[in-house]
């Protein structure tokens, strides 16, 4: 099954968005905490209802940019945060987008791609990552079982698809995860080879 944009925004619009949490995760916004330089230019993909987009930009980041591919999720976040700059909202399917950013901020959109087409994923950030960017955030550390997402994984599986490309920094189980995902997914942070 291709999930499209059509069967995104079904979800939103039946208010079947399970992964969603309605604030910035919390080892997020802890790793946002340390960053000092807040014109890095930064990508959230896949980024709902982007919570973590609407934290960065209420704390002084400037060159942050949004990329979903649903309509109904970027319209619930410019009603929360009417002021965040429209061209900084990229409304595409990320494996077309084209740009280069300093950091990619990863939260459940890895895990709404099917396993046989995740290594699609690690290319293309890649590709997005200037020299030495950087890719962080969660990934799932368990397996659901489902044959729709979100599709988990394991440390062994993370590192076989990630460390051609990344020095793989840290991928480890996240100590400050909200209660209900606490020990289910992995904090990571990689750098571009």
């Amino acid at each position: 099954m291709s999930y499209s944009e059509k069967y995104w925004s079904k979800q939103y619009q039946k208010k079947q968005t399970g992964w969603d949490i309605g604030y910035v995760s919390t080892p997020i916004k802890e790793y946002i905490d340390q960053l000092t330089n807040k014109s890095i230019k930064i990508l959230i993909p896949g980024a709902g209802n982007s919570y973590e987009v609407e934290y960065l930009h209420i704390n002084g980041f400037t060159n942050v940019y949004l990329l979903e591919f649903s309509d109904a999720p970027i319209a619930n976040f410019l009603s929360r945060v009417p002021d965040f700059p429209r061209n900084h909202i990229v409304q595409e399917d990320f494996f077309k987008h084209q740009e280069n950013y300093d950091l990619i901020i990863e939260h459940t959109f890895f895990s709404s791609i099917r396993p046989e087409n995740r290594l699609e994923y690690v290319n293309k950030t890649f590709d997005l990552l200037k020299p030495k960017g950087v890719l962080v955030g969660l990934l799932f550390c368990v397996d659901f079982k489902n044959d729709f997402p979100p599709f988990g994984g394991n440390k062994e599986i993370y590192t076989g698809l990630f460390s051609k490309k990344y020095d793989i920094k840290i991928l480890e189980s996240a100590y400050n995860s909200i209660k209900p995902r606490m020990g289910s997914e992995f904090f990571f942070k990689m750098t571009k080879k």
